[in-house]
């Protein structure tokens, strides 16, 4: 337990058309920095991702069993599966660990035939829809952000804006929170996007 790699901040908005999600790349094992350039944003269908925070393996294999299951619904179905959908089978591969529990919390944000949606999951399948969210050692940093600047229907660029403030201002204050980048993707109904590395740069100055 005590060499599991923790430490994150994470973000998902609500936006007009869409969904953007944002998360730094810093992964910690105790007080050693395992990793300057940590993936915690996936891509586990065309229109559907996932930010992880906790341990790394545990993240990775859920991501790994989801990506699976949602390729087996679109074959037997021959339909595309809906956030919700994902949300539910999240929730239920969560629950049936509770008692060895994957040490992992995830944003799941999507957009299907419905419109966009955001959603948490804790480590025992609990969650909720919510407009913006953050999770990780640093969310509490990121949270004082989103507060202050989160509005409704929000552009897509106003609301990558606020993502990126929002994980450098717990970048600054959270030390489990850093790495070499922001990494950031927008979801709308015509598909996934993962903004170019040079405009976050611009925008983290």
């Amino acid at each position: 337990m005590e060499t599991r790699k923790t430490g994150t901040t994470t973000v998902g908005i609500k936006y007009k058309s869409g969904i953007v999600m944002a998360a730094e790349s810093k992964a910690t094992m105790g007080n050693l920095v395992a990793s300057k350039e940590a993936q915690k944003i996936y891509a586990i269908d065309d229109k559907i991702a996932v930010t992880t925070a906790g341990s790394a393996g545990d993240s990775q294999q859920l991501v790994r069993i989801v990506q699976a299951e949602i390729n087996l619904y679109k074959i037997g179905r021959g339909s595309e599966i809906t956030v919700n959908a994902v949300s539910t089978l999240l929730s239920n591969i969560l629950q049936a660990s509770r008692y060895y529990p994957w040490l992992a919390m995830m944003i799941l944000g999507g957009v299907d035939k419905k419109g966009a949606h955001l959603c948490s999951l804790d480590p025992i399948g609990g969650g909720g829809d919510d407009e913006y969210i953050s999770t990780g050692s640093g969310s509490p940093m990121a949270y004082g952000v989103l507060e202050d600047g989160y509005k409704k229907n929000m552009t897509k660029e106003e609301a990558i804006k606020l993502a990126v403030r929002s994980i450098r201002a717990a970048r600054e204050r959270d030390i489990y929170s850093g790495g070499l980048q922001i990494n950031v993707v927008a979801i709308e109904d015509s598909g996934m996007e993962f903004v170019n590395p040079d405009k976050i740069a611009e925008l983290v100055k």
